[in-house]
């Protein structure tokens, strides 16, 4: 047996039994093709050191238990998840998962009961969270992958690569208290103006003020009227939320009887409180329809400061996996969300590369060797952004959109788009479009004039002195807080 540094050496000796089961530091050519590898930041719990902890959590995310068992068979012992590697000095781990282990029919719920399962309350550890993860060709053949794409989406709209841009979006404000009718008039205000893409706030149901039938059918004669004036389609994305299958099944079908346009409209899921099952079952029953995650409640694991969960990274590629065609992966602190370059620049890319950096791991998205001539070939098309796997979609797996959010305005498109390197992306400004001091249209005026400031190569400053939209959006938004909140309790009282 290899000698390994004293202290590691050290925690080696003191393995138990059934702790040796799930350890193999020694693990011979890793990326075979037989393991899904993650990466974990682990801290100890009790008296165990980082080998021993970290065995137990191998042994509980795989085939084991706390005890070594009797009816163990030697090929339950393959199925053992090991620990492969360790980073005494920053509290990593690496261990890795035999991906036959998870079930056959590409079921993404599944992986995370193992992954980050049960063992987010072990007593043995004080801190786990997984950071990165790995999956081989061999498991991407298994999953579904996005169906419907950005690429697809801004061919509808018509955003040629040849003036390519991010999809103009936004949320609906205020969240919820509108009626149908109030909805569908912002959103026709906001298509008027020039923007691309609405969507539903993410607790958007069946309220009794605002009926969800009512709700699709207005949307839809405000899309019909705004298209006619404009020349130009519109995107509205529904929350199709539900409290079970039926009601979510009914809710899609309501929309696409309502004579929506393909493509004209998107499936809105929370997918962490509405679950994984319900995210897969809309990308395999509408694999048309652009399905777009929203990641509410995602903080509780995603936060950097909270030593228990995973990453945005970890969400975002089980989104691509699942068949996601969009995911919120955050403002990267440009907005109002917590947030920086590398918790959401980082799993942003990833989601939309062909070959994607990580944090520890470079991901291929290819179903095929990445040392094919094609995929090299494909890789570097990616790399100029091209659109590619488009009739070769065998070859990988399709990319998933990054949708921005969260305290965006006209002022800070550049900023963003600079800090992203891509225009690849959905973004959906809410307060940023319709608190602009003459309404949503106007706003969604200025949003559209910031982006052909962008394009022109001309400072936002200088574009607004011929637009007037954009000059007050600049003139508000850059406003200290304290006198828009003065200006507020002037207009209140008047």
């Amino acid at each position: 047996m290899k000698k390994y540094p004293k202290q590691i050496q050290e925690m080696y000796d003191s393995l138990n039994e059934k702790q040796r089961r799930y350890t193999n530091l020694e693990l011979a050519n890793p990326k075979n093709g037989e393991y899904m590898l993650a990466v974990y930041h682990l801290i100890p719990g009790g008296d165990l050191n980082m080998l021993q902890a970290a065995a137990e959590v191998a042994a509980e995310s795989s085939t084991g238990t706390n005890f070594t068992v009797k009816t163990e068979t030697d090929f339950s012992h393959e199925m053992n998840a090991l620990t492969y590697k360790v980073d005494l000095k920053n509290n990593l781990v690496w261990m890795a998962f035999p991906w036959r282990l998870f079930d056959r029919g590409g079921n993404i719920q599944n992986i995370l009961t193992y992954i980050v399962g049960n063992v987010l309350g072990m007593k043995e550890i004080n801190a786990l969270k997984l950071l990165d993860l790995w999956f081989p060709p061999s498991m991407l053949e298994q999953y579904d992958g996005p169906s419907y794409t950005l690429e697809d989406m801004k061919k509808y709209l018509g955003i040629s690569k040849k003036k390519d841009r991010p999809v103009l979006g936004t949320i609906i404000k205020p969240k919820m208290g509108l009626t149908s009718s109030e909805y569908a008039e912002v959103c026709y205000d906001f298509w008027k103006g020039g923007g691309d893409f609405v969507k539903n706030d993410e607790p958007q149901a069946n309220q009794d003020f605002c009926p969800y039938d009512k709700m699709v059918k207005y949307v839809k004669e405000a899309m019909d009227k705004a298209v006619k004036e404009t020349g130009n389609k519109k995107v509205h994305s529904f929350n199709v939320s539900a409290s079970d299958y039926d009601t979510m099944i009914e809710r899609c079908e309501m929309i696409r009887a309502a004579g929506f346009e393909p493509g004209s409209y998107a499936f809105l899921i929370d997918g962490l409180t509405a679950g994984w099952m319900a995210v897969q079952t809309l990308r395999r029953k509408y694999p048309d329809v652009f399905i777009h995650f929203h990641r509410a409640m995602h903080g509780a694991f995603t936060r950097p400061e909270n030593p228990i969960g995973f990453s945005v990274l970890i969400l975002s590629k089980f989104a691509r996996l699942a068949g996601v065609s969009g995911i919120h992966t955050g403002t990267a602190g440009v907005g109002k969300m917590k947030g920086n370059a590398n918790d959401d620049i980082i799993p942003a890319h990833n989601i939309l590369s062909l070959i994607g950096e990580g944090y520890f791991f470079e991901q291929s998205w290819a179903r095929v060797p990445k040392t094919d001539k094609d995929v090299i070939r494909l890789a570097k098309e990616d790399h100029l952004h091209h659109v590619i796997l488009s009739d070769d979609s065998w070859r990988g797996m399709k990319k998933c959109a990054p949708i921005i959010s969260g305290g965006l305005n006209p002022t800070k498109l550049k900023p963003f788009i600079d800090l992203m390197k891509s225009t690849d992306f959905i973004t959906t400004m809410g307060a940023g479009v319709h608190a602009h001091p003459d309404g949503t249209q106007a706003g969604a005026k200025a949003l559209v004039q910031a982006m052909e400031a962008y394009n022109k190569n001309i400072s936002i400053d200088v574009y607004a002195k011929t637009h007037p939209e954009l000059k007050k959006a600049i003139e508000f938004f850059t406003k200290p807080k304290k006198e828009v909140k003065a200006e507020e309790s002037v207009e209140k009282a008047a």
